[in-house]
Parts: C-alpha cells; sequence; structure tokens
C-alpha cells in the first residue's frame, strides 16, 4: 500500500514512517512534485488536515493523508493551538515556523503561570478514492472518502528546555504518563506515547481493516 503524506517536513515523515512500519509506503510532496503553497486557512486542526488532504488527492489523483497538530496550554485559555507552528512570529519573537521562537514566546508568555497544565492534540485527515466498481450505476466520476482521526496526550509547560531530542516544543513539554519532556525521550519513547503516533495508530489500524 503506497500513500502520500502531506507534508515535507522530515521530522515528520520520519516519525510516521517508524510508527507505520514497511506494510505501507509513504511518500511526500517532494516525491510526487507538489511544490505548492497548500491552503491551510481553518480555524480548526480538523479543518486544516482536511483542507490540505483534499487539495493533493483531488489535484494529484492520489490517496493522501495529512495532520494538524495544536498545544492547547490551559493558563493561555487553549492557546496556542491552531496557530502553534507560527506562535512566536505572531507575538514577535522570529521568522515563521521558527521552534525556538514559539518555545522562547511560549515560556515568556507562561512566567510566573502555576497553572502549566498542557495537552498536545493532533488531527489525521484521510482522502481517498472509492472503488468506482462499488458506485451507483451511471455515477462513475471520481469520488473520495473522508475519516478524522485524533491522538491527544496530556502533560504540563516546563520552565526551561529539558532533553536534547524531538523537534518544536518537545523540550518543554512535559508528558504526564513518563515526567519527561518529548525531548529527552528517545524516538522510541516518543512514538509509544505521542498524540501523533496515536492518531497515527487509528489510521494504521482503519487501513489495515
Amino acid at each position: 500500500m503506497t500513500m502520500v503524506f502531506a507534508t515535507n517536513n522530515e521530522h515528520k515523515l520520519r516519525e510516521i514512517r517508524q510508527i507505520l512500519g514497511s506494510e505501507i509506503e509513504i511518500q511526500s510532496l517532494a516525491d510526487i512534485g507538489c511544490t505548492d503553497e497548500i491552503p491551510e486557512d481553518s480555524d480548526t486542526l480538523e479543518g486544516n488536515a482536511l483542507q490540505k488532504a483534499r487539495y493533493v488527492a483531488e489535484k494529484y489523483g492520489v490517496d493522501c493523508f495529512a495532520d494538524d497538530t495544536g498545544l492547547h496550554v490551559d493558563a493561555l485559555g487553549g492557546a496556542p493551538g491552531v496557530y502553534t507552528a507560527r506562535f512566536g512570529t505572531m507575538n514577535g519573537f522570529g521568522d515563521s515556523h521558527d521552534a525556538m521562537a514559539n518555545i522562547r514566546c511560549l515560556l515568556s508568555k507562561m512566567d510566573g503561570q502555576e497553572d502549566r497544565t498542557a495537552r498536545f492534540r493532533t488531527v489525521i485527515a484521510l482522502v481517498c478514492h472509492k472503488h468506482t466498481c462499488c458506485a451507483p450505476e451511471g455515477n462513475r466520476s471520481p469520488a473520495f472518502d473522508e475519516h478524522l482521526f485524533e491522538g491527544i496526550v496530556k502533560g504540563r509547560i516546563v520552565t526551561a528546555l529539558r532533553g536534547d531530542n524531538g523537534f518544536g516544543y518537545d523540550p518543554v513539554f512535559e508528558v504526564e504518563e513518563t515526567g519527561q519532556t518529548f525531548a529527552e525521550m528517545g524516538a522510541d519513547g516518543k512514538n509509544a506515547v505521542s498524540h501523533r503516533a496515536r492518531a497515527v495508530a487509528r489510521l494504521a489500524e482503519f487501513l489495515k481493516r
């Protein structure tokens, strides 16, 4: 089975491939020659994931899944949420998608906060071709099925960076179950408990079924 993951983020690709294993071949946007700026302007994680997956599936004629992830911090009213990847830029802390700018922004806003509880949430949208042989008589136009899968992990925002692994907010998000930040875990440890791993596990279960 071959599917396209609507990303060129090497960190995400590596994680997804490790989680799904060899039964499913995962291609990136670069693998199918997609260099487009894909729309991602929804105000929900579900909306952004569906936008990306629909765009690729419809334009390139492939089965595709896309993800969107949000960090929700209770003391910040659930922010940064859908703006997680560009949180720092929006608040004057650096260039777009700059991980350290995002972390500096988050720690600044959390300075002095006693409630540091937070959760990571990943939503995966799968857009795949229906079997045309199963379409109603007289209706043989391309059509797609859409499915959503969610993964959540609870934790807290620590006061200083811990660990050298991972990416994004990993050095400042301590997982409730382990007492470690994602950056203190190896890839296998993170993939056992992360929000993305849980969403991908539900995707994998669906595909294998």
